[in-house]
């Protein structure tokens, strides 16, 4: 296998996904033929209005749904395979969560899914809640949380074993601007640490920022694909930022600039700040002020066992423990041996039960001696007389 073929975590063939009517009659293409690769370290954006076949897309790499027709491998495997299941990390558009839980007990839960034991959980589950700003709510019911909270502890429960294959379904829906600049600072984290992200967003500036490779989906067809800077660059276009000029420097720009014949679409004017950058400048401030706030506080540090890829011994680890476990959950439980009815048996065979023993009578007293003794004697005088 070439070393590139390796660092392939998803390639698609034509893959296709027609959906029928109970009949089977084709209702629906929409999966339509589409070809992609999505390599390692990589942050891969999946595009596309309502209906272009995004979700569809996501559910057959989970393995959720079959394909009709075409080719889809993950890590080099058929997306059914429940071996690599360990290794990917979900979260949907929808945060399901059992909501009599705690923020701790969830992330706990989803931890013992994998087979973790309690002391890995724990320590996972602190350094996650720390992470994703919910360390001080970690005592409470999930169900009391907000959208974007619910959303933060989904994040973690997605990380909560270590995935290689991260798949982000709506990341940032829900979120504040604070929230939404962690969650696309962890996305840029995980990749640079050799985790690979797949994200689906309606919302293009979180995918603007944070991937490297797109494709835009409409009708269950690949429309448009590429590297995001090459698809985005305007090679028509040169864009100059230097320090402020003054009006007669910007006129003398303007006559050199029509001295060489560029006359036309010249634009002079004072660059903006972006307004997620102004946002969170406010309330970088206001923290810096300790100004008291009851919601969301800021993230922690990426957890360390999140900062680098599953290596080869690890996964050769893995697979002895599953060949235990599975060994141990399969050895055939030795037949007990049957009970008989000797009652039943004896019945069967014609023979007789055997007499129950008598217990035994108790020795007499020295009182009961003596009389006995005396009784004896007169009986031995009277038929001796005889």
């Amino acid at each position: 296998m070439s070393e590139q073929a390796k660092n392939v975590v998803v390639e698609a063939k034509g893959l296709t996904k027609v959906f029928s009517d109970f009949w089977g009659r084709p209702k629906a293409r929409a999966v339509n033929g589409i070809d992609f690769t999505v390599n390692q370290g990589q942050v891969f954006g999946l595009l596309g209005p309502n209906g272009s076949g995004k979700s569809t897309t996501i559910k057959m790499i989970l393995g959720l749904l079959y394909p009709t027709r075409g080719s889809l491998t993950v890590f080099g495997k058929d997306p059914q395979d429940v071996d690599i299941k360990s290794r990917i990390g979900y979260l949907p558009e929808e945060t399901y969560l059992y909501k009599y839980l705690t923020a701790f007990e969830t992330l706990d839960f989803f931890g013992a899914l994998f087979g973790q034991d309690p002391k890995l959980r724990h320590e996972r589950a602190s350094k996650l809640l720390e992470m994703v700003g919910l360390a001080h709510a970690y005592n409470r019911p999930v169900g009391e949380f907000s959208k974007g909270m619910a959303r933060r502890i989904g994040l973690a429960q997605a990380l909560v074993n270590d995935p290689d294959l991260i798949i982000l379904d709506e990341p940032t829906s829900g979120l504040d601007p604070i929230g939404c600049r962690e969650v696309k600072d962890v996305i840029r984290t995980l990749a640079s640490r050799g985790k690979t992200i797949i994200l689906c967003s309606h919302l293009l500036a979180d995918v603007q920022d944070v991937c490297d490779d797109m494709i835009v989906l409409y009708g269950g067809r690949i429309r448009a694909n590429g590297a995001l800077d090459d698809i985005l660059k305007e090679d028509d276009k040169t864009m100059i930022t230097c320090p402020t000029l003054s009006e007669a420097t910007i006129n003398e720009l303007k006559a050199w600039l029509k001295a060489k014949g560029i006359s036309d679409d010249i634009e002079v004017e004072h660059p903006s700040k972006n307004l997620e950058d102004f946002f969170l400048e406010v309330v970088r401030q206001a923290r810096e002020q300790s100004v008291d706030t009851a919601g969301v506080q800021s993230s922690g540090e990426i957890p360390d066992y999140l900062a680098a890829p599953r290596t080869e011994t690890q996964a050769v680890l893995d697979a002895l423990r599953r060949q235990k476990k599975e060994a141990v959950e399969t050895k055939p439980a030795e037949p007990e041996a049957p009970k008989v009815d000797e009652a039943l048996l004896r019945k069967l065979s014609g023979d007789k039960p055997a007499p129950e023993p008598k217990a035994p009578a108790p020795e007499p007293d020295e009182a009961q001696k003596a009389a006995q003794k005396a009784a004896n004697d007169k009986l031995s005088e009277k038929f001796g007389k005889k």
